[in-house]
């Protein structure tokens, strides 16, 4: 601001109070204004002129001067005027007012410098303490050589900006503006800047140059701060497009965060940062303050987290979701070029026993081996993946005709089947294959794994280490096989299967000793479906446990009925161990029959001992101590029964009716079950032969000492009712004889 005051002619009187100007009108004693009489002299009427003209020359002068003082009483800012000596002048309230401390010293005409000096006196500069004479000729200083502005602490706290210039009259004047607020919100700043633990830059919002940088960012990008201070925000963005910084305004003038950038470090390297900026009013130019978060590592472990929901953890292979997005874009691809797609499913044969005898960890093992081998005989362009399990699928696009795909098949099932080294022992599967090719047998992924699939199924039964190509009779049996499961979860939920009994007899005495339970199902429209079709169906889908139940409540709550030295003998599957309870499902069924636990006898084959070994002898173990017999059925047919004898003690072995078959005529039969008669002898376990048909047979068998059997030579499994009348037949018999 620059004001000149400019007055001529005699000077005004001031009174008392500091910037008031004395204008009252001159008056006679009498009260009367100064009137020039009628008739003068002329020289008397050239002095009233010039008293005349003076009047007006100092009305005119208080008249500026009230304008001066109402224009800087209305400023916001202190304002002070001084003269070429630096004394007062002029000075507005506001200039009293943030020097409230010493304005009482404030009169026209005292200099700036006694009144500094009794400020300092009276403690109003925190600054001067202990530097007083040197505080002053630096305040004094300022004053001389004015045009820079300055700060000035006051003792109640404030902060005060001074900037002061020269008028033309060789005076001063000089603006007071309370930065206080200002000065604590930069305190702020700066705390939140420089103590911030993420890094932060300052940048300059038209040329991007770093104006400054904290104590967090020097350190995370290892540049030396005054490198950094001569950088711009381009000399360490890893982008050449002016996109990067054009969001960064948007971002800026939003006060949000917008985009993910990349940075470079000293060292060269790379980080993925998460920038969030705003705008900065600086003294100098308009400014962004940005805050960089470095998310490298999160990144890196959300990439980790979406490798690993599409690739199988343990072979590294896509897995069945990405393995169905590949599908679907080779799918596209085969529908805009005709180029057709083989999918193939592949399950490796006898992995199991691998995994039973060696361990799940030489299992993993193996996998990861098969899956290297897949890998490595793969084109460029074909996809491997596991499925889960032991079961791998390949997709192989732009594939040829069936004898080209299945050359490929082939030559897959003789590179997995080649023997492996797993912890100095060579082991080896072989692999069965189902080809499904696009788009004849189907043009979506859904389809040609399911076909697949279903070919697969077909490649096991011919007997393993083959491959088959999917056929619509294929679709057909499994159509069927889909409406058989249906039906059986319709008839266990409405009761309609049906529980009967065939009669073990002892063969010395030909009296029954028990009867074994068998399932059976009266189909209304299929009639009587065997076993050997519903239990399978049953095995695969999960029903076992729940049929496995229902057979072992029916079979006990009707055993009640029977005499009570007769046994009944319950069929358990191996599933029944590895997917359900079988201690909580016999114990349940005898408490609700009331059946003593030594009347029910459980027979299980030696595939149960295959499931999860330990797991399984502890709940033999734990039916054994209930009172529970345990029988071993279809002895002979599995593995290393002999070993199993060993690891429980079994109540029962049940001769495979395989051995019974035409007993009497064939010797080799004759020795295996000899053998079995002498095993069970010295084991103290009691013999039960299977598939009794013939009297010949019969007599073989009781001549050799075989305590009990069963077959059609004595009765089919018939209902309860019918039970019961064989047995009240047989009673009365008996109290004959």
């Amino acid at each position: 601001l620059h004001f000149e005051l400019r007055i001529q002619g005699p000077q005004p009187r001031r009174d008392k109070s500091a910037c008031s100007w004395d204008d009252r009108p001159r008056q006679h004693r009498s009260g009367e204004q100064f009137a020039p009489p009628a008739r003068m002299h002329p020289d008397s009427r050239a002095l009233v002129d010039a008293r005349a003209e003076a009047e007006a020359a100092i009305a005119k002068s208080h008249a500026a001067d009230t304008r001066l003082r109402d224009a800087i009483d209305i400023l916001p800012q202190g304002v002070v005027f001084l003269d070429a000596e630096g004394r007062y002048i002029l000075w507005n309230q506001q200039y009293a007012d943030i020097y409230k401390g010493s304005a009482d010293l404030f009169k026209v005409g005292r200099r700036l410098e006694e009144t500094l000096r009794i400020g300092v006196e009276r403690g109003n500069y925190p600054a001067a303490v202990g530097r007083e004479d040197e505080w002053i000729a630096e305040r004094l200083a300022h004053l001389s050589n004015p045009g820079q502005r300055h700060e000035q602490w006051l003792s109640d706290g404030r902060c005060i900006l001074i900037e002061e210039q020269r008028t033309s009259d060789g005076g001063r004047i000089g603006l007071r503006i309370d930065i206080t607020e200002m000065k604590a919100r930069e305190a702020s700043f700066r705390l939140l800047f420089d103590a911030n633990p993420v890094p932060m830059f300052v940048c300059g919002r038209n040329d991007r140059a770093i104006l400054d940088v904290n104590d967090a960012a020097v350190e995370h990008y290892g540049y030396a701060r005054e490198q950094m201070l001569a950088m711009s925000l381009s000399d360490i963005q890893q982008c050449s497009e002016g996109g990067a910084f054009d969001s960064l305004d948007r971002q800026a003038s939003d006060h949000g965060a917008g985009r993910t950038w990349k940075h470079r470090k000293s060292d060269g390297g790379l980080i993925d940062v998460a920038i969030y900026s705003r705008a900065l009013a600086r003294e100098d130019a308009a400014a962004v303050l940005i805050a960089a978060i470095d998310i490298t590592e999160r990144k890196q472990a959300e990439a980790r987290v979406a490798h690993m929901a599409h690739h199988d953890a343990l072979t590294g292979l896509p897995n069945r979701v990405l393995l169905r997005q590949h599908m679907g874009d080779k799918l596209q691809r085969m529908r805009r070029t005709g180029a057709g797609i083989a999918t193939l499913v592949i399950d490796l044969d006898n992995f199991k026993s691998v995994n039973d005898t060696l361990g799940h960890p030489c299992g993993d093992e193996l996998l990861q081996k098969v899956a290297e081998r897949i890998r490595a005989a793969l084109r460029e362009d074909d996809v491997a993946a596991r499925l889960g399990g032991d079961e791998f699928a390949v997709l192989v696009p732009g594939a040829g005709g069936p004898q080209e795909v299945g050359a490929f098949a082939e030559g897959l099932i003789g590179v997995i089947g080649k023997p492996y080294e797993i912890n100095g022992q060579q082991v080896l599967v072989g692999a069965s294959i189902g080809i499904a090719l696009a788009p004849g047998d189907g043009d979506d992924a859904d389809r040609l794994l399911k076909n697949a699939d279903m070919a697969l199924y077909r490649a096991k039964a011919d007997g393993k280490g083959a491959f088959r190509f999917f056929e619509a009779e294929m679709d057909a049996r499994v159509q069927a096989r889909r409406r058989l499961e249906v039906d059986l979860r319709r008839a266990l939920a409405n009761g309609e299967l049906q529980v009967h009994y065939q009669p073990v007899v002892e063969l010395a005495t030909g009296r029954i000793s028990g009867m074994e339970a068998l399932l059976r199902w009266p189909h209304a429209e299929r009639g009587l479906i065997p076993p050997s079709e519903f239990v399978p169906v049953a095995e695969e889908t999960g029903l076992i446990t729940a049929l496995g139940t229902y057979v072992l409540r029916r079979a006990c709550l009707d055993a009640t009925r029977w005499p009570a030295h007769l046994k009944l003998a319950v069929n358990m599957s191996p599933l029944q161990f590895r997917l359900g309870s079988p201690f909580a499902a016999v114990s349940g069924a005898l408490k609700e029959s009331g059946l003593p636990p030594q009347r029910l006898e459980l027979e299980i084959t030696e595939a149960v001992l295959l499931e999860k070994v330990d797991h399984v002898i502890t709940s033999l173990h734990a039916l054994r101590a209930l009172g529970v017999g345990i029988s071993m059925d279809d002895f002979g047919t599995g593995y290393s029964s002999l070993s199993y004898l060993r690891s429980f003690p079994f109540d029962r072995i049940k001769i495979d009716r395989s051995f019974v078959r035409d007993l009497a005529t064939n010797r080799d039969s004759q020795a295996i079950v000899r053998a079995i008669l002498t095993l069970g002898s010295s084991l103290g376990i009691t013999i039960t032969a299977e598939g009794i048909e013939t009297e010949a047979e019969l007599a073989w068998l009781r001549a050799e000492g075989c305590a009990e059997g069963q077959g059609y030579l004595f009765g089919r499994a018939q209902p309860q009712a019918e039970t019961l009348v064989l047995l009240a037949a047989e009673s009365m018999l008996h109290v004959a004889a």
